[in-house]
């Protein structure tokens, strides 16, 4: 048969046909096929085969356009979900003794959206009724072209529920304002709702840690100008330090750093020790706690046994009884190459942060030898800002390019279902940005001023370029100013790139595209142009959110000794975040796909896993970043308190001195040798000058204080570690993850089940009128 044929035969479906009634009286559809109307003839063929097989399987279409596309709605008849609802077996429609009201909006979504993407359309050129399910889909319509596009639509603001969350959630008002889960659960389906949940109690518990962080914040500026260290430090204009580089740098006074030295006691004091265990255990109870939230809701969203592979497999099973199951399957050798490419990228990430530290250290020096006073006196400072600032432009690259890679290691696993793609795509994508935005920052944590060596033998990359030196007070600052640069600019950012973008689009498409202004007396086509308008989601869109959110909650954790401020600032970050994820889901975002869950996945895992690494993280910044344990050794070691002398005003007093070795000049590297000897920058022929470490003055060997302190640090380290993990896992278990009165439930509800299956196993059926007359009112609403 000719192609001119075959068209003039199919239904035309370019014509408008009339949609039923909704319960409200208006005309309107659930979904929308957008497509441009300069096509080919075959696209508008086999376009007209697939609705004409959605108006066979009981889809009503509606057909409008403007200038440049073609609009087709799609409105399912209640029939549809009856067959769907009744073996589902879930909470997706209200009884009120036997009436069934409706069938929720995000599930009649869901259905429908499984039912389009599983419809196939025949054509005169398949011969083989096996190519049709393999071939002639939504997926190869969208691929060729015959539809540009296919969304849910929003509600129209009049509606109930829209309307509530747009009054009650959505609005800035609303800030402190607690979150109408229901109605976002009615209106985007149990999934998303979750997020929100979960980012709701994430909020709530973030309250005692960031009061605690104000505290030990407040508790050191309560000692900001009489913390003995820096006022040594402020007070050292005797101390001659050696250079911070080779041959351009001069000899300076330890004095100099007086502003620095004050900045790195505000967190590196005793309560610092005190407040990462409390952020360790911090993060199990919160896990607890929301485990416990999450199961209150689930159970009352009659979702506590549900099973998104048993409800995919009946869902395939009502649409194509003959469908087989897709097996489970294993193969080593892609798994080997999955991991071989990943351990590749991460080797990527962990040069590009090598590449930060060399950075530094070449700005370090061009700001030490400066002309402007400023720049010379805060070289390491604006050093360390700088690398920041890198270290930032670093994720914003690495972020696209660790994406490609995770969804091409997806592909190349194979996974089974779209939810264990999700999940191993999770986990990689979180893994490369976990090193992407952490390996600088460990860099800084735990081998800044450790493996640079001393001035007579210094370790250099590449046998060139000079490791830094932490500050005479510690590297607690660097630590701190990496942290807060980058934590502050990718929120900043992202709430730029997630709200202002897609606002700036849809304004620039409201007020550039002549469609939108046509015909505004049709709303019907008016709401569908509107909707069409709005940026595209995907499966990615609630992804983002959450990798925004677990990155935020690394942060908050992990590192949070160097950085007591980090709650607070994620506490102002997240009550703006709902708000502005709220406007755009519902505002510049087309409806997404409502999802059924009974828990966020594969997050809860991450999340756990983060809770240890803020054990063994903070643990490591207070042994090995903070200069807590050398104190600690030298007031009961080294100091005038040691070994029960006659207590002073304090016993830190001397300790600046005692922690900075002597270094005779003669003896640097030629690499290291200085064209100035002091006369001419500080007035005197400098003979020795002094570098933070526990070296003899001879051979420059290790102290025994050195060891003494190593010895501290290693048995702090692992009495933090037994002791916290231990409160972590007590925590654990005196908080159950499941509430009581949810098991009750459950266990009630089960009895009255098997009571009622016994009953009609023995011949006591229930009334087959009242089971018709239910069942008859279920399909009449």
């Amino acid at each position: 048969m000719e192609q001119n044929q075959m068209i003039n035969i199919l239904p035309r479906f370019e014509e408008e046909y009339p949609l039923i009634e909704n319960c409200n009286g208006q005309n309107n559809a659930d979904f929308v096929f957008v497509v441009k109307k300069i096509e080919n003839d075959k696209n508008k063929t086999n376009r007209n085969l697939y609705l004409r097989k959605l108006n066979e399987n009981g889809f009503q279409i509606l057909r409008k356009e403007d200038a440049h596309n073609l609009y087709f709605g799609i409105q399912a008849r209640e029939e549809i979900f009856d067959k769907y609802i009744h073996h589902l077996n879930n909470s997706t429609r209200r009884y009120n003794d036997c009436i069934q009201r409706t069938v929720l909006k995000s599930t009649r979504l869901r259905i429908i959206n499984f039912i389009l993407w599983k419809t196939r359309y025949s054509t005169i050129d398949d011969p083989n009724e096996d190519l049709l399910y393999a071939s002639n889909s939504l997926h190869k319509l969208l691929k060729d072209g015959a539809f540009h596009a296919v969304f849910p639509l929003h509600e129209e603001g009049t509606h109930k529920e829209e309307g509530k969350l747009q009054r009650e959630w959505a609005k800035w008002k609303c800030l402190f304002k607690k979150q109408p889960i229901d109605e976002i659960r009615d209106y985007f389906g149990e999934r998303i709702t979750l997020y929100f949940a979960w980012l709701g109690w994430y909020n709530t518990m973030l309250i005692p840690a960031a009061i605690s962080g104000v505290l030990v914040f407040l508790y050191g500026l309560m000692y900001f100008e009489t913390n003995q260290v820096s006022k040594e430090i402020c007070n050292a204009s005797e101390i001659i330090m050696c250079p911070l580089c080779d041959q351009r740098c001069q000899y300076w006074r330890l004095n100099e750093t007086c502003s620095y030295a004050k900045v790195t006691q505000l967190f590196d004091h005793e309560i610092t020790v005190l407040f990462a265990m409390f952020m360790a255990i911090w993060a199990t109870v919160f896990l607890e706690v929301w485990k416990r939230a999450r199961a209150r809701a689930v159970s009352f969203w009659e979702l506590y046994h549900w099973d998104e592979d048993e409800e995919d497999l009946v869902l395939g099973l009502l649409y194509n009884p003959n469908v087989s199951p897709k097996e489970y399957t294993h193969s080593y050798k892609r798994t080997t190459v999955v991991m071989l490419l990943a351990c590749v990228l991460l080797t990527v990430i962990i040069s590009i942060a090598l590449g930060i530290v060399i950075c530094r250290v070449i700005f370090a020096v061009l700001f030490t030898t400066s002309s402007s006073e400023f720049l010379s006196d805060h070289a390491s400072t604006a050093a360390v800002m700088v690398g920041a600032v890198l270290h930032f432009l670093t994720i914003l690259i690495m972020t696209k390019i660790n994406r490609r890679v995770a969804i091409l290691l997806c592909n190349l696993e194979r996974p089974r279902t779209s939810l264990a793609q999700e999940n191993n795509f999770t986990v990689k994508m979180f893994t490369f940005q976990f090193f992407t935005m952490f390996s600088s920052i460990i860099y800084i944590a735990f081998f800044l001023g450790r493996i640079n060596g001393q001035p007579s033998n210094y370790v250099r990359i590449a046998r060139q370029w000079r490791l830094e030196e932490c500050h005479p007070s510690g590297c607690m600052t660097d630590l701190f100013i990496q942290m807060a640069v980058v934590m502050i600019l990718k929120q900043i950012l992202s709430s730029c790139m997630e709200y202002a973008v897609p606002s700036l689009k849809h304004q620039w498409k409201r007020y550039n595209k002549k469609t939108l202004k046509e015909e505004v007396r049709d709303e019907v086509k008016h709401h569908w142009m509107k909707n069409y308008s709005l940026s595209s989601t995907d499966s990615f869109s609630l992804f983002n959110e959450f990798l925004e959110m677990a990155i935020q909650y690394s942060f908050t954790t992990i590192f949070v000794a160097a950085f007591p401020l980090a709650p607070l600032l994620a506490l102002v970050n997240n009550l703006f975040e709902i708000r502005l994820d709220a406007r755009k889901m519902l505002l510049l975002q087309r409806r997404p796909i409502p999802r059924k869950a009974k828990d966020i996945g594969i997050w809860v895992k991450i999340l756990e896993a983060i809770g240890v690494l803020a054990v063994i993280g903070n643990g490591l910044v207070i042994a090995i970043t903070s200069d807590f344990i050398p104190r600690l050794v030298y007031r009961y070691e080294y100091g005038p308190c040691a070994n029960g002398r006659s207590a002073v005003d304090n016993c830190l007093m001397g300790y600046v001195n005692n922690s900075l070795s002597v270094f005779y000049v003669k003896h640097f590297e030629n690499e290291t040798r200085l064209k100035d000897n002091g006369s001419e920058s500080l007035g005197f022929r400098v003979k020795y000058c002094r570098y933070r470490d526990y070296r003899t003055g001879d051979d420059y060997e290790y102290t025994i204080q050195f060891w003494h302190i190593f010895a501290a640090r290693l048995g702090f380290l692992v009495l933090f570690e037994n002791v916290v993990i231990s409160i972590k896992f007590i925590a654990a278990w005196f908080v159950p993850d499941v509430p009581a009165s949810v098991e009750n439930q459950n266990l009630k509800q089960t009895y009255e089940r098997l009571q009622k299956e016994l009953k009609m196993t023995n011949g006591d059926i229930p009334d087959n009128q009242m089971l018709n007359r239910c069942r008859y009112q279920s399909t009449t609403v």
